[in-house]
């Protein structure tokens, strides 16, 4: 555009160039700016379907990788049918989430509602690539159930690369657009053309591989939770329905016969039993169970029964909480009626004994409802707490004074902190930094593998010291209590074995590593007289096959607690009764 202004100056202008010419000035400036039609100020105006299909493509091309990974393992890039496979499961993640987003997308909500998926879909793609979680109804209610403190040792600085790249760009994107008005109905014709080519899309690209993916969702189940963002939000669904659920029930009665067996009435000394439950312990760096490194030097100073094959009922707390003080268990798996039944505290509460849950982790999951519970506090114990986080040497502080019922009988649940990743240096004070290099930081693709087992390592070294100090406490009572101990881990860890880090991966396919877990039993010479147990017998028990299934009717054995709901078969001592 050419200009002619008083000051006798010509203005030439283009949309990111301006010449100008003064006759004063005698001179000739080019100008590089601005201008009125920059990008910054381009805010084109599009449609809600436009949108959902923008979205649809940076989901399925950008955020499934890991989903991509899993169902093209094992196929040659030489083969044909395998650039088919990918185009089809390509086209098919973009099918699915335009039909996800056309059924729930309008004008007035599509910025927010997209911003605040692509804001998950971010850092759910950034844990599920770097450590190969699967987003299930189990690892959501993990997610969900998860506290403050252990949240924010998953964050970290090398996290924005990513987030930056998934989330920040995006919502640049997202945010520079209008969303267009249209007509009532010429708005719900689009959107009835966009649901059906969504559906086309989704349906074509099924049948052209049909045989392939069929066999591969049939025999790997788990792949579609690495389907994202349907996978969390599929799964979010299902926990939220099944707690609303069980939220309007009371918990179903188990044990309502439960009573203290005959032998009570000849007992000289109550009883003082503790479980301590570990929290991703597992048995392949376990020292008794014969690992390279004696990780477990306190613990083998002592009279103890080792466990050494012990299979866990799930790879995360919230699931294998619940399970392994159910009756239920693993072998009849039913996670609604697991949820919705009372525990083996329950039982041993309407059988007559004090019951406590001392928890230094996220709480009992459900399993001490309406029972005595004490949550560790940091702010009562500083020299023993950090940034929310105490050392579970936190658990032993007035454990003498915990009451207990009429005859002096308790029953205390030690809930630990143990080995709880990403931050395993964290775990134990500085005097059990004994394997070194350490990995020091969350953000575990940052280390050297040496570095994560050192400082794991470390963790179970902790641990090991306070399960034997718990010990000498139920020594230095003996005199007046039957004591014992039964340690066992909810689930075990991925420390980079196959690309995996931490835990959670589906049941079906978890491996060894996030399944086996130690368990180990300390009783009192007056516990085995006075409970009629044969030493000799359990120590040939040790090497055999065991589960979590086992706890609750082996605690209700060990404590001789009739019920209808105890099965001796399932109980590990009951061969060694006397």
């Amino acid at each position: 555009m050419l200009t002619m202004q008083s000051d006798a100056c010509i203005r030439f202008s283009l949309p990111s160039i301006r010449l100008v010419g003064c006759r004063r000035q005698m001179s000739l400036a080019l100008e590089l700016g601005t201008p009125s039609g920059s990008w910054w100020r381009f805010r084109p105006t599009v449609s809600t379907e436009v949108l959902a299909v923008a979205a649809s493509l940076f989901f399925g091309f950008a955020c499934n990788s890991a989903f991509l990974t899993g169902v093209l393992a094992g196929r040659s890039w030489t083969d044909p049918a395998t650039w088919v496979f990918t185009a089809s499961m390509l086209v098919m993640l973009t099918g699915l989430h335009l039909l996800l987003l056309s059924l729930v997308l309008h004008r007035w909500i599509a910025r927010p509602v997209l911003s605040v998926l692509i804001v998950a879909t971010a850092f759910a793609t950034y844990y599920m690539q770097r450590f190969g979680v699967y987003l299930d109804p189990s690892m959501l209610r993990n997610v969900l159930r998860t506290d403050v403190a252990e949240a924010s040792e998953l964050f970290g600085l090398g996290m924005l690369p990513h987030l930056l790249f998934y989330a920040g760009l995006p919502l640049l994107v997202l945010w520079r657009v209008r969303v267009a008005k249209r007509p009532l109905l010429r708005a719900l014709a689009v959107r009835g053309v966009t649901l059906v080519a969504a559906s086309g899309l989704l349906i074509g690209s099924v049948l052209l591989v049909f045989q392939d993916f069929s066999a591969l969702m049939r025999n790997q189940k788990e792949l579609r939770y690495l389907i994202t963002p349907a996978n969390y939000l599929y799964s979010s669904a299902r926990v939220l329905v099944s707690d609303t659920r069980q939220a309007a029930k009371p918990r179903e009665v188990v044990g309502a016969d439960a009573r203290r067996a005959p032998s009570w009435g000849t007992r000289t000394r109550p009883a003082l039993f503790v479980i301590a439950v570990g929290e991703t312990a597992r048995a392949a760096n376990w020292g008794l169970n014969g690992y390279a490194r004696q990780t477990t030097p306190e613990l083998a100073a002592l009279d103890v029964l080792n466990f050494s094959d012990v299979t866990a009922c799930g790879t995360n707390t919230e699931t294998s909480l619940p399970c392994m003080f159910s009756a239920i268990g693993r072998r009849d798996y039913d996670e609604d009626r697991i949820r919705g039944s009372e525990s083996l505290l329950h039982v041993l509460n309407r059988a007559g004994f004090q019951v406590l849950w001392r928890d230094n982790q996220s709480g009992c999951k459900g399993v001490c409802e309406g029972l005595p519970q004490q949550q560790i506090d940091p702010a009562q114990l500083p020299e023993l707490c950090v940034e929310g986080r105490c050392l579970d040497d936190a658990l032993l502080q007035g454990l003498d004074t915990v009451a207990r019922d009429a005859q002096g009988n308790l029953v205390v649940v030690l809930h630990m902190l143990g080995n709880h990743g990403p931050t395993y240096s964290k775990r134990y004070p500085d005097t059990f930094r004994r394997f070194t290099p350490t990995c020091d930081t969350g953000e575990l693709r940052k280390c050297s593998r040496e570095e994560i087992v050192n400082a794991y390592d470390n963790a179970l070294l902790y641990t090991d010291h306070i399960l034997a100090r718990t010990i000498a406490f139920l020594k230095e009572r003996q005199a007046h209590f039957d004591t014992a101990l039964l340690y066992v881990s909810d689930h075990g860890e991925s420390l980079g074995e196959n690309g995996l880090y931490l835990h959670g991966v589906p049941y079906a396919i978890a491996p060894d590593e996030q399944t086996k877990v130690p368990m180990v039993w300390w009783l009192s010479d007056g516990f085995t007289s006075s409970f009629s147990l044969d030493r000799n017998c359990l120590a040939g028990q040790i090497a055999r096959p065991w589960a979590h299934d086992q706890l609750f009717h082996t605690v209700l054995g060990l404590l001789q607690v009739e019920t209808s709901v105890y099965e001796r078969k399932l109980d590990i001592s009951a061969a060694c009764r006397r």
